[in-house]
Parts: structure tokens; sequence; C-alpha cells
């Protein structure tokens, strides 16, 4: 279900430890425009602590905007406080994109800007269905007399570095995530018919993926305009699955 309300009159109706599995990427630092909307880090943050279960996982969608000529580190403050709040920093996480919206100049002085950071935060153990990607079989070192050393497993965990094909998936929004991230960390860190919430939805990613991957969901988005798109979205999606 998705509610058109700021994301804390949505949680402020959900009990304490009912969800399964927080994902989502705030409007940080000013850095999109979301149809005109911000938010108040410092009242969501424990609620999003309350609403997690303790076998929850959160999966926090960050980076950082260069003001002044140095990053705000708005990220690593709202992981610390999260922290501060109880959750433990289960993972630090990598969203690699294949293109950057801010190229660095050529005549500047920094890199080109092309990750975000994806903070994965528990409140206790963490049940985890780790993604299994197929390695090169001769990956690995020889010895001295040419025979393979610690070979590298067929299949193996992958890394914590995940690269995606940025895509707007055919919505209007200004900052979408691509659907594979989201699928991904769906189905790494909750089960089943378990209860996935995002309380800055926006174009309905994450709940579209839920969907496809036999999940529940709850979404909040302020922007009447950007439910309007996920009704479109979600619409078109049960029409696919019926085909």
């Amino acid at each position: 279900m998705i509610f058109n309300e700021n994301c804390l009159d949505t949680m402020k109706r959900l009990d304490d430890k009912s969800v399964d599995m927080i994902l989502t990427s705030p409007p940080y630092d000013n850095l999109k425009k979301y149809d005109g909307y911000s938010f108040d880090f410092n009242s969501i943050a424990p609620e999003l602590y309350r609403i997690l279960k303790n076998d929850g996982v959160m999966v926090w969608i960050v980076g950082d905007a260069t003001i002044k000529g140095s990053e705000t580190g708005t990220s690593f403050r709202q992981v610390l406080r999260f922290m501060d709040l109880g959750f433990k920093l289960h993972d630090t996480m990598i969203y690699e994109k294949n293109s950057s919206t801010f190229a660095a100049h050529h005549d500047g002085n920094r890199y080109t800007q092309i990750f975000e950071f994806m903070f994965v935060l528990a409140k206790g153990q963490v049940k985890a269905n780790l993604i299994k990607d197929k390695r090169n079989k001769w990956a690995g070192a020889k010895d001295w007399s040419g025979k393979m050393k610690n070979p590298v497993r067929e299949f193996a965990p992958r890394t914590n570095i995940w690269k995606y094909v940025t895509s707007f998936n055919g919505w209007k929004h200004p900052a979408p995530f691509p659907e594979a991230l989201a699928y991904d960390h769906i189905r790494t860190w909750s089960q089943e018919s378990d209860l996935i919430y995002d309380p800055f939805i926006g174009s309905g990613t994450t709940a579209a993926m839920a969907i496809k991957l036999n999940r529940r969901y709850i979404g909040s988005e302020i922007s009447s305009n950007y439910c309007a798109l996920i009704e479109q979205r979600l619409a078109a999606l049960d029409e696919e699955i019926a085909l």
C-alpha cells in the first residue's frame, strides 16, 4: 500500500517492530529537486529504528554534495546517528554507477564522483541470502611449481561493490535507483511474505520489486504527482504479471 503523506504520519500508525526490511534512498543534500519537498532526518531516524524488527535490515542509500570545495559528510553523520540510536552497521556497501551526472571538469581538481553509499543497518543478528556470482575458475595465484594455489570456487558471494546501469526505468522521477539494485537487496535481506517499507518511495521501485519477489510492501510518498506515477507503474506491472 502506498500512502500519499509524510512518512512520519505513516510510521506513527505502524506498531513497534512490525517491519521486516526498510529499503530507501532519501533526498540527501538537496542534490535533486523532489517536487519541492525535503525531509526531517532527526525526526525520522528514531521512528525507523522503532518500526524495524529485531532481526530486520535497513538499507540506506545516500551520497554527499560538494559545497564550497568540501564534501558535506551528511552520509556519515546520518549513519553515526543511526548507530547512536542502537543500529549496528552491518556493512558499508557501494553502488557504482555506469555514468555520473556530476562529471569532473577537465580543469578541475577532483575525480568524477560515480558512487553512492549503501549502508546496511541492523538491530541484531542478520539472516542473509547472499547472492553468489560465477567466478573465473582460473582466478588465484600459482605457486613456484605452477600449481594453482588457493583456487577460487566457481560460485562465490559477490563483493560489496555493486555496479548497475543508471536508468529511469521509463518513469519520470529525478533520481530512481535501478530496479536490479532494489531487487538484489530485497532478495538478499528478506524472505517471501516479509513486509518491506520505503519511507521515500519516489517512483515506486521498491514496491515493484517487492511484488516481483512475493513480498508485501508499504510506501510513503509526500508528492501526489509521484503517487500518481507509482499507481500507473504498479498497474502496468499487474498487467505484465497477469499475461
